[in-house]
C-alpha cells in the first residue's frame, strides 16, 4: 500500500517524531501521538503495538525516516515516513472529503 492509500482507507495511527517544544511552537496534526525520535527505541513495544500502519512525521521527514528505518529493523511491517508535518497536513485536509 502507497502513503496516499493508507490515509485514504483512513485506517491509521500518526506519530510525530518531533520534540514537544516544535510542536508549541509550529503546531501539529490533530490526533497525532507525539513520541520524540529519542523515545523511540525505548517506546518500541508501544509502537509494534498497533495494529493498523503506523504514519511517522517530523519537520522535514528525516528523524521520522530514522525511526521508521529503526523500527523496521525491529520488526514493524505497516510503517510508511509521511515526511514533514506541515506537507502531511496539507495533505491530509486538502483530501479530507476524499479520504
Amino acid at each position: 500500500m502507497s502513503l496516499t492509500e493508507v490515509l485514504k482507507s483512513g485506517n491509521y495511527q500518526l506519530i510525530d517524531v518531533r520534540e514537544p517544544m516544535e510542536l508549541e511552537m509550529d503546531g501539529n496534526i490533530e490526533g497525532a501521538q507525539n513520541i520524540p525520535l529519542g523515545e523511540v527505541e525505548d517506546r518500541k513495544e508501544e509502537i509494534l503495538s498497533i495494529d493498523k500502519p503506523v504514519i511517522l512525521f517530523c519537520r522535514s521527514g528525516n528523524r521520522s525516516g530514522k525511526a521508521l528505518e529503526y523500527l523496521t529493523s525491529q520488526g514493524l511491517e505497516n510503517g510508511y515516513n509521511g515526511g514533514g508535518w506541515a506537507d502531511l497536513k496539507a495533505t491530509i485536509e486538502a483530501n479530507q472529503g476524499t479520504f
